[in-house]
């Protein structure tokens, strides 16, 4: 497993080790590290979290497929973000479960997973059927969104980006409505709840 948090790495070993059929092999701290102990150990199943130092949890997903296509990967998260998901889905990641609810979920995922299925949390599952149906936000609304959460009125995103206050106007119209929010605070809060935008 690899997870930059002691804590959470020592509550899953506890866990595991409670099970008959199930063997913590190794634990890693950072992206970097969880790639090198899989390529060391090849274990069945690799619990990774997204939000890791060094590496992040995308691209270890993305360089260890690359090299074991079959690697099976459980993506566990603190996120309920419906595009978060999407991409680590997308990336290859077989399973995606919540921390909040890894005492109930866990052993079940991994035996499943193992097993060749796909697991992912019911309430992340919904928020991905949601979102299929929305309309996504391109690259360049990603870009205003993000510069607008830092703080940043129109007239500063335009100059960051070279364009005219106008288009910037343009593509924040089209977020709010993609969004279906109110304004652009609005729009800022539930692009960082689906994982659409990070700070």
């Amino acid at each position: 497993m690899a997870d930059d948090h002691a804590l959470l790495r020592d509550g899953v070993a506890s866990f595991i080790a409670n099970t008959s059929d199930i063997v913590v092999v190794g634990e890693a701290e950072n992206g970097t590290q969880a790639i090198e102990m899989y390529r060391h150990l090849l274990p069945d199943i690799l619990l990774l979290d997204l939000q890791m130092p060094v590496l992040g949890g995308l691209d270890v997903i993305e360089t260890l497929l690359r090299e074991f296509p079959e690697a099976r990967i459980i993506v566990l998260t603190t996120y309920h973000g419906d595009v978060q998901a999407m991409r680590a889905m997308r990336a290859g990641a077989r399973g995606y479960l919540l921390k909040s609810g890894l005492r109930r979920d866990l052993g079940d995922a991994i035996r499943q997973v193992h097993g060749g299925r796909r697991v992912i949390h019911p309430e992340i599952a919904s928020a991905m059927a949601e979102g299929a149906i929305d309309d996504a936000l391109s690259p360049r609304e990603c870009q205003v969104l993000k510069l607008a959460a830092s703080g940043n009125a129109n007239r500063q995103i335009a100059h960051l980006l070279g364009v005219t206050e106008e288009t910037v106007k343009t593509h924040m119209r089209s977020i709010l409505s993609k969004l279906d929010a109110k304004d652009r605070t609005h729009a800022v809060t539930i692009a960082l709840r689906r994982g659409i935008i990070e700070l």
